[in-house]
């Protein structure tokens, strides 16, 4: 593809891990402008530091190299914009049975009312339709949808070595052709497939491919749970299944459940589009990892009567976020059955969570705990592995 050699003036709505990802890709070769509401956020990114736990952000950031700045004045940064990318984080409402998008909608309305020509970008995960019925509904064609494929923690080094750049197609084919080389030219990775398609299609990638990561968490969990019922040696199982290439040793560590900011509310909002389609497998996911939370609490509850030791509420390793982390679903449990608990969690500043203690010194909670329960094992448990109860076979995410 050709790429401009003109710098191209972008805002991105949002400076979370998609936001931050998307700004710190483009502000290679971009004049970029990060909006946030948060001046927090703002601050730091203007100071150099990333708002969130990213080592890619941070070490691109410390560079200096980038044409990146950020603001709380949106009005401003939309209207010098020739695209405006929305990364509001979007929820899954159960009571609606579907993505809550309001805040996709208003940051749309803001940014067509400071600038009537911008390119107006989705990267905010939204249900299949979305896009077509706000170009319906607003008269505008001038809405693209471009899903992302990140992973906390590695959001950054994602964008810059995509598996793939995604764009959903309009009737000025070449404001998709035009983002697509934007996306690419930021890359650093080679040989990119690069797939321009109906908005209805662009979303419903997203929405399939981390369903099917799901189902893989799934299907390893259950594995799991029929090895620990039977005795039966779980890693080699799975390491015999996962040497099929057809089947590859990816997505199979077992867990609590799978969590975070994607998988659990894509797979409702699927789940939800399916409900007049004939299916199995895509409604069973979601109640899969309910289970698979269930089994993991009762262990839990037959293991001690005393103390129970939360290790870490993060979803992964390398992440800040405890949103929708599967440790959650079975502290919750815990909570429900009257079980005494305390938590160990660095990244809470508060004494208490969920009325459950934290405990801020590692060696105090390793003491405090009867038994510790850890959906992902660390070097600093090594000396109280005997207390400790998880399902992490490979030490990996």
């Amino acid at each position: 593809m050709a790429f401009e050699t003109k710098k191209t003036n972008i805002a991105v709505a949002g400076i979370g891990y998609v936001g931050l990802s998307n700004a710190v890709l483009l502000a290679r070769h971009n004049s970029v402008t990060a909006v946030d509401i948060v001046k927090k956020k703002v601050d730091m990114l203007n100071s150099g530091l990333s708002p969130v736990h990213d080592r890619e952000a941070q070490r691109l950031l410390s560079l200096g190299k980038l044409y990146l700045k950020a603001t709380d004045d949106a009005a401003s940064a939309y209207s010098n914009a020739d695209f405006i990318i929305i990364s509001t984080p979007t929820n899954y409402d159960p009571e609606k049975n579907f993505f809550d998008t309001s805040s996709v909608e208003s940051v749309y309305r803001q940014a067509r009312e400071a600038s009537k020509s911008a390119a107006i970008v989705i990267k905010s995960t939204v249900p299949i339709g979305f896009t077509d019925s706000l170009r319906e509904k607003y008269g505008d064609d001038g809405i693209l949808f471009s899903p992302e494929f990140l992973r906390e923690g590695q959001a950054v080094r994602d964008n810059l070595f995509p598996s793939r750049i995604i764009v959903s197609s309009s009737k000025d084919e070449r404001l998709a052709t035009r983002f697509a080389d934007l996306m690419q030219k930021g890359a650093l990775g080679e040989n990119i497939p690069v797939m321009i398609m109906p908005a209805a299609e662009a979303e419903s990638v997203k929405l399939f491919a981390n369903t099917y990561l799901a189902m893989r968490v799934a299907f390893f969990n259950e594995l799991d749970t029929y090895a620990e019922m039977n005795s039966l040696d779980s890693r080699r199982i799975i390491e015999g299944v996962g040497f099929d290439s057809r089947i590859g040793m990816y997505y199979n560590n077992p867990s609590f459940g799978y969590g975070g900011y994607c998988l659990p509310k894509d797979t409702k909002q699927l789940a939800s589009n399916y409900s007049d389609v004939p299916n199995d497998i895509i409604t069973s996911i979601v109640s899969a990892n309910k289970t698979r939370k269930e089994y993991i609490t009762r262990q839990i509850l037959q293991k001690t009567h005393g103390t129970i030791g939360i290790y870490r509420l993060t979803m992964k390793i390398d992440s800040d976020n405890f949103r929708h982390s599967a440790i959650l679903g079975v502290l919750r449990r815990l909570k429900e059955a009257g079980r005494d608990a305390v938590i160990y969690e660095p990244s809470l500043n508060d004494e208490t969570f969920w009325d459950f203690e934290v405990i801020k010194d590692i060696g105090e909670f390793k003491r405090a705990s009867d038994i510790i329960v850890a959906n992902r094992t660390s070097a600093e448990l090594s000396d109280v592995m005997h207390k400790v109860y998880s399902r992490d076979i490979f030490s990996r995410d």
